[in-house]
């Protein structure tokens, strides 16, 4: 078994389920003790600022600032670089926790031993 997972979600409210698995994927593998890095690229960079969760709603899904939450409890949050860059977010802007790194940082992770990366 992996000893970290590396997730970058790429989706955001314009792809609702691909979204919530991947929050959901790492909420569960915090709770089970793996370490987790949570990449948010795309349209899911929106959730790096305060509230923004909140507004996101999936039928029969776990609410995302609950899963957001633990992520931030127990694992790393990161919002992409260039992806902030292009919705002006600086990290003046997110929520505490949230660190804004780029692409050399996110290879990093995931090529590291030990480590299963997933792509939502």
């Amino acid at each position: 078994m992996a000893k970290k997972l590396v997730i970058k979600v790429t989706a955001g409210a314009d792809a609702p389920e691909r979204c919530s698995q991947a929050f959901t994927v790492a909420a569960v593998a915090v709770a089970s003790g793996v370490e987790v890095s949570l990449w948010l690229t795309g349209e899911s960079a929106w959730f790096a600022l305060p509230g923004r969760a909140a507004g996101f709603e999936l039928p029969h899904a776990a609410p995302l600032p609950d899963l957001l939450d633990s992520v931030l409890a127990g694992g790393r949050l990161t919002l992409c670089t260039q992806c902030a860059a292009r919705r002006d977010i600086t990290e003046k802007d997110v929520i505490e926790g949230v660190r804004i790194a780029g692409a050399q940082v996110f290879v990093q992770e995931a090529v590291a031993d030990g480590t299963q990366a997933l792509v939502y």
